[in-house]
């Protein structure tokens, strides 16, 4: 049975007694709302540590949108048994006021590899990421942290701040979990209309079909504007952003030759979503 904890004093001696024991404790950090992309980050822990823990916990810090905040979909009852399928040992359940404690007046910024498109359309999004982040590390003192690779730039951000940080933590991006149609997999997925949900895998679709153009030696700025055109002439409101970026440093790529990532933002009615590829 998965154990739920709320205090970081209680999770922190479950924790001291498994090292004590010479165990590897992995953590996946989430907002809650699970999904199979959430699960199988889950199963890539167990596969690779001895513990895991799952942390649930909405974190204003890193909304830029109240709206957004407020409607985050929260199902804590739902999201616990779908760990105990998993066979996770520690849901952390951590209340606003033990992760913000009243006089808390620290913020932990990454620069470079934060700036441009989730950066730049979220200001102070990244912010609250790399807070939160840290504070769930020194918590659940873990060895090892999965994360979702549908999340780049998160990714990207966590890896750099870990490692200036000197965070004895190893971060473990995992492939992003897509539904059969292409949609990668989201917990705002379920503010689709049924209309919207049809709509949606347009996005990833016409992703793929930019990023086999440009391995074939296709212009990439002619390639990113016509898919840009094709995602709204599906029926999504904007295109925030579609972007050729190096994978490790999130600079603009104008030709290929070194790893590569297409990363998107776009809006589909009141949602919006994210998705990338490797080029």
């Amino acid at each position: 049975m998965t154990e739920v904890i709320r205090s970081a004093a209680a999770l922190r001696d479950r924790v001291a007694a498994w090292k004590r024991s010479g165990m590897l404790v992995g953590v996946v950090p989430t907002m809650g709302a699970l999904h199979d992309g959430h699960l199988s980050l889950a199963r890539a822990a167990r596969g690779q540590s001895d513990r895991v823990i799952v942390t649930i916990f909405v974190n204003p810090m890193q909304f830029n949108n109240p709206e957004d905040l407020k409607k985050y979909p929260r199902t804590e009852a739902h999201d616990l048994a779908l760990l105990e399928a998993e066979k996770v040992d520690v849901l952390f359940a951590p209340g606003p006021d033990e992760v913000y404690p009243e006089g808390f007046a620290t913020k932990v910024s990454v620069a470079g590899v934060s700036a441009p498109m989730e950066g730049a359309f979220r200001p102070g999004h990244f912010d609250g990421v790399a807070t939160v982040v840290t504070k769930l590390f020194g918590m659940t003192q873990a060895g090892r942290a999965f994360f979702g690779e549908k999340d780049w730039q998160q990714v990207q951000v966590v890896t750099r701040l870990v490692r200036d940080l000197n965070i004895p933590i190893r971060i473990i991006p995992c492939p992003t979990i897509r539904e059969e149609d292409g949609l990668a997999m989201s917990s705002r997925n379920v503010r689709l209309t049924a209309a919207e949900r049809k709509v949606a895998p347009a996005l990833h679709a016409t992703m793929q079909a930019a990023a086999e153009a440009i391995r074939g030696g296709a212009e990439p700025g002619v390639e990113l504007a016509e898919a840009r055109a094709a995602i709204l002439a599906a029926g999504f409101s904007s295109v925030e952003y579609l972007d050729l970026r190096d994978a490790a440093t999130l600079e603009t790529v104008q030709t290929l030759g070194r790893p590569a990532r297409m990363l998107v933002a776009a809006v589909l009615g009141e949602v919006r979503l994210i998705d990338n590829i490797a080029v």
